[in-house]
């Protein structure tokens, strides 16, 4: 029984990730202006300080210019540096929605607080292989998104993030990733935002109940995803 656990603990362990790479349009930036987070573990809790960029980020040194209305891509993996497509990128049935965020800041390389506005959204549609983890593994770890081109020009963080909830109501499993860009060529939009820690509470319908519950139903966690 030991050795079982033991084995169990391994696997579960494997199929955690992190986020790791920016695309800008089809240019690979690789791990340029990523906030490279401690390990490849989840996040305790919704209400935890590690909801704002994960847990113990490192800075990048790097701010990537993208042109507002361009395309941006964050890519995510089990272990670090890893990018082959034959594994899942986020495994073990870590079924939940996928993420992405982003908040205007004054430096991006510094930045400890910001008020963020939801880009981008794949939750769940109830149909098969439709969860946000599950689009995810198939696009090789891939989610892209549009910035929106009335966004006011500026340094932003982009926050990326994937909730398992494959352990049951109120033990949702939150990995969160930031990335450092420069947005050029926008608007004038400044759209209102979320805090971090904040946003979610543990209570929130989407913790609340099993997703292996007949009456499971997808609610999106935060805000409504703002287009501009």
């Amino acid at each position: 029984m030991k050795i079982a656990l033991l084995l169990a603990a391994a696997a579960s362990a494997s199929a955690h990730a992190t986020w790791q790479q920016l695309w800008v349009g089809s240019t690979d930036k690789n791990t340029e202006c990523t906030r490279t987070v401690k390990d490849n573990t989840p996040i305790a809790s919704v209400t935890s300080g590690d909801m704002f960029c994960g847990r113990i980020p490192a800075a990048a040194a790097g701010v990537c210019d993208v042109n507002a209305g361009d395309s941006l891509t964050v890519e995510m993996h089990q272990q670090p540096g890893q990018r082959s497509c034959k594994d899942p990128a986020i495994g073990g049935n870590h079924y939940g929605p996928v993420l992405v965020y982003m908040a205007k800041v004054a430096d991006a390389k510094t930045a400890k607080s910001a008020s963020w506005f939801k880009v981008a959204e794949d939750g769940y549609t109830g149909t098969t292989a439709s969860w946000g983890t599950e689009i995810l593994n198939a696009n090789c770890g891939k989610k892209s998104f549009t910035v929106p081109k009335s966004l006011a020009s500026g340094n932003y963080l982009v926050r990326a993030e994937a909730i398992a909830l494959h352990a049951g109501a109120g033990n949702p499993q939150p990995y969160v990733s930031c990335f450092q860009v420069n947005v050029q060529n926008g608007g004038s939009a400044n759209p209102p935002g979320v805090s971090f820690p904040g946003a979610y509470k543990t209570n929130d319908a989407l913790f609340s109940k099993a997703i292996y519950d007949n009456s499971f139903k997808y609610v999106s966690p935060g805000p409504a995803v703002w287009t501009g």
